[in-house]
C-alpha cells in the first residue's frame, strides 16, 4: 500500500484529506506539525507527504529540508501563502509541487498521482541505464551481456543513485540512505565505494557517476 504523511495543524484539513485519500485507496499517517511528523517518518515507510507550511514548532519548510536531506520520496507544501517568495522559498527547501490554499481535494488528488508516476522509478524491480540493467529483485546487474554480482552495499549505493539520474547525493545522505543513521564511520566509506563502481564498470559507456566537487555525487545516464 503506498502511504501518505499529511502535516497540518488544521484538524478539519487533516479530516478533509483523510477521507479523500482512503477513498482512492491510500494508507494515511498524520502529524499535527512537523515534529510530530518526524516522529513518524522515524518509524513508518512513507511514499509522499503533504506539508502544510505553517506549523508550530517546526514549519513546513524546515520538515521539506529535512525530508530532502534524509529520505526519497516527493513533497506537496500546502499552504494559504500564494506570494512568489514564499514559492521559491517551498522549492528552495526542496519541494516537488506546492498548492495553496483553499484548494479543490480533486486536484490535490491528481497531483499526488502525479507525483507518484514520475517517482515510480524508485519502486521497480528493474532500473535500465541504457543496456546496463539493475535487478532490484535478484540483486544482479546486467551489463556487457554479463552478469555482476556485486557486494551488497555497492549494488545498493549503485540503485539509489541510478534511482534518481542527475540527482546530486550528498556524501551525508548516502551514508544515512544505504549505512544508515547510527553508522559510525565517516563519509570517506562512500568515496571508497564510489571508487569501486567506476572501476567495475569503466567497461561500459552507459552511464558514469560522477562527483560534485565538495558536496557528493550524481549518476549520468549517457544519451544514446
Amino acid at each position: 500500500m503506498i502511504n501518505i504523511l499529511i502535516v497540518d495543524d488544521d484538524e478539519h484539513i487533516l479530516e478533509l484529506l483523510r477521507h479523500y485519500l482512503q477513498v482512492e485507496g491510500f494508507g494515511v499517517f498524520e502529524a499535527f506539525d512537523g515534529e510530530e511528523a518526524s516522529s513518524i517518518l522515524a518509524t513508518k515507510q512513507v511514499h509522499l507527504a503533504v506539508v502544510d507550511v505553517m506549523m508550530p514548532h517546526k514549519d513546513g519548510f524546515q520538515l521539506c529540508e529535512e525530508i530532502r536531506k534524509y529520505y526519497d520520496f516527493p513533497v506537496i507544501m500546502l499552504t494559504a501563502k500564494d506570494q512568489l517568495m514564499d514559492k521559491e522559498k517551498g522549492f528552495s527547501a526542496g519541494t516537488d509541487d506546492y498548492l495553496t490554499k483553499p484548494f479543490e481535494p480533486k486536484e490535490l488528488m491528481f497531483r499526488i498521482k502525479a507525483l507518484l508516476r514520475r517517482y515510480k522509478m524508485v519502486n521497480s524491480e528493474k532500473i535500465r541505464l541504457n543496456h546496463t540493467v539493475i535487478d532490484r529483485k535478484s540483486y544482479e546487474v546486467h551489463c556487457n551481456d554479463k552478469l555482476l554480482m556485486l557486494p551488497m552495499k555497492e549494488f545498493e549505493l549503485l540503485s539509489q543513485l541510478a534511482s534518481y539520474p542527475d540527482r546530486i547525493f550528498t556524501r551525508e545522505e548516502l551514508i544515512h540512505l544505504i549505512w544508515g543513521a547510527d553508522f559510525d564511520g565517516d563519509d570517506r566509506t562512500v568515496d571508497v565505494h564510489i571508487k569501486r563502481l567506476r572501476s567495475r564498470f569503466s567497461v561500459t559507456d552507459d552511464f558514469h557517476i560522477k562527483t560534485i566537487r565538495g558536496i557528493g555525487y550524481k549518476l549520468v545516464v549517457e544519451q544514446k
